[in-house]
């Protein structure tokens, strides 16, 4: 099977690097994240990549998106990873895929457009407090009233949950561990109130949606009301990707950091990167972030068509990214030295977003159990 690239995804490889190194280079990154009180992105830089369609790269044309594959949203989120750009795009990217998968022409109609164009954030809200990634997790009731649903409980673990405009949430519809339905809540809701968390990557938003007797329509359920659980675990795969191929970049971008400070860094006349203790590591990781790759690319690609073995294949990735990319991360940390920790040297934003990506869409035990269970070893 021939993984490689297309033309057309290389050379949008190459507009979507030029951009983010004119656009976001890592000191702009930090100008961003720093900002006291900023929204935690760039919404001039977030506006220009809706324009040039990159955030409804594949939401569907007739709903202004432009209707590409997963494949090629993989060879963005690579480069946005490098870079550490900070942006809602997963966020938003599942948001539009929930709604295109599971709802209706009517409810793609109201909410993919503003999706697709970057004028509306979206995002996903499955946790909660039992941090479980089972239905039994979902604790949020929605309660049926008329042609309405009053929705009560609370979301942790929302990415960009303050800036989201729609948020998709799971929420419990009857007492059977399944029995969950998909609901869009809409930011003006009454009753709806989210806020983000202090966070160790600041290029990555997280917080909590509050749900307090918010009344939502019955035209806001995705599907079919308690008939859900499917149709999250398919979104909690796809999350589980993105944010693996976003990894990517990011343990690559890490690695030539890294590799750039064992040429230059002189002990005992010699570059350090001539020792065994220095390069010998590097490999290690080269060789992790190429698997990891390897695998990442092939979930990605039989979510797209549904395969099979999707699942198994996208705890295959994660898995091995949510070891690997952490242990990568604090090896070029520490192969800085004691600078290594230190705000000015770039090597320790990384390793926060090791951080971040580690336990984001499950970790690596929950997927290694995963694995087990669906490869019935």
């Amino acid at each position: 099977m021939n993984f490689g690239f297309t033309e057309e995804q290389e050379l949008l490889r190459a507009e979507v690097r030029k951009f983010l190194d004119q656009n976001a280079p890592l000191e702009r990154v930090r100008e961003i994240v720093e900002a006291e009180d900023g929204p935690g992105n760039d919404p001039a830089l977030w506006a220009r990549m809706a324009e040039l369609g990159w955030v409804g790269l594949n939401m569907p044309e007739a709903h202004g998106g432009v209707g590409l594959d997963l494949e090629t949203l993989l060879v963005v989120l690579e480069e946005t990873g490098r870079s550490l750009f900070p942006s809602p795009l997963i966020s938003t990217v599942l948001a539009a895929k929930a709604i295109e998968r599971f709802g209706s022409e009517e409810q793609q109609a109201r909410w993919i457009p503003g999706l697709a164009d970057g004028s509306k954030v979206g995002t996903f809200a499955f946790m909660e407090r039992s941090d479980t990634l089972g239905p039994e997790g979902v604790e949020t009731l929605a309660k049926p009233d008329g042609d309405e649903l009053i929705l009560s409980g609370e979301k942790l673990f929302v990415s960009d949950a303050a800036a989201a405009d729609l948020t998709v949430v799971a929420v419990r519809s009857g007492s059977d561990a399944p029995s969950l339905s998909l609901v869009v809540v809409e930011k003006d809701t009454a009753g709806a109130s989210a806020a983000d968390f202090e966070a160790m990557d600041l290029t990555k938003r997280i917080g909590k949606l509050t749900l307090e007797d918010a009344r939502v329509g019955t035209d806001c359920v995705l599907g079919e009301q308690g008939a859900a659980w499917p149709s999250i675990q398919w979104l909690l795969d796809l999350g589980a990707a993105l944010v693996t191929a976003e990894a990517v970049g990011a343990a690559e971008a890490a690695l030539e950091i890294t590799t750039e400070f064992a040429k230059g860094r002189i002990q005992f006349d010699e570059q350090i990167g001539k020792f065994q203790g220095v390069k010998h590591p590097l490999a290690d990781i080269y060789v992790d972030v190429e698997s990891f790759r390897s695998l990442v690319y092939y979930a990605i690609w039989a979510l797209d068509q549904d395969a099979d073995d999707a699942r198994l294949a996208v705890s295959r990735a994660k898995a091995y990214c949510a070891d690997a990319f952490p242990q990568s991360a604090i090896m070029g940390v520490q192969l800085h030295g004691g600078v290594g920790y230190t705000w000015e040297y770039d090597i320790q934003l990384y390793l926060k977003r090791a951080k971040w990506v580690r336990p984001m869409f499950g970790d690596a035990d929950h997927h290694y159990e995963r694995v087990a269970l669906l490869g019935d070893l």
